[in-house]
């Protein structure tokens, strides 16, 4: 069964998502960052080449030819990727296909619309008896 933790009350989404996909990285883990928002995705990509060399990941958008021989992907299509440790949601929705993933990682804002989306997907996957961990960002 899927593990599912949220990151609650982020200041800045892509920020913690490079954060957690840096250790993730560092922990031999190949992470999947799921948003159907490419621009979103494109802001994620730039930052993510922009970290200092020393920390470098190894990344790819899932439409690039090369995605199957990288660790980190991000897009919305699932099709093609040849990896499930680590499953990133920065999408609005549920992903349909986060089973598949032995860990999914739920990043909210502090945004209200985001964080009322988040409710939604916290009670689907408890209804669902997934475990659940929340780690609250602002503390």
């Amino acid at each position: 069964m899927t593990r599912v933790d949220f990151y609650s009350n982020a200041p800045d989404k892509l920020t913690l998502a490079r954060q957690i996909v840096h250790k993730a990285y560092k922990q031999g883990l190949k992470t999947f960052i799921f948003s159907t928002d490419n621009s979103l995705l494109n802001s994620l990509d730039a930052r993510l080449w922009s970290d200092v060399a020393t920390s470098f990941m190894p990344h790819s958008l899932a439409s690039a030819a090369h995605a199957q021989h990288t660790p980190v992907i991000l897009g919305a299509d699932l099709d093609k990727l040849p990896h499930r440790d680590l499953l990133i949601n920065l999408d609005a929705q549920t992903p349909v296909f986060f089973t598949q993933f032995a860990r999914l990682i739920e990043i909210v804002s502090t945004d209200e619309p985001d964080r009322l989306a988040a409710r939604q997907r916290w009670s689907y996957y408890k209804q669902n008896d997934h475990p659940l961990t929340n780690h609250d960002m602002s503390k």
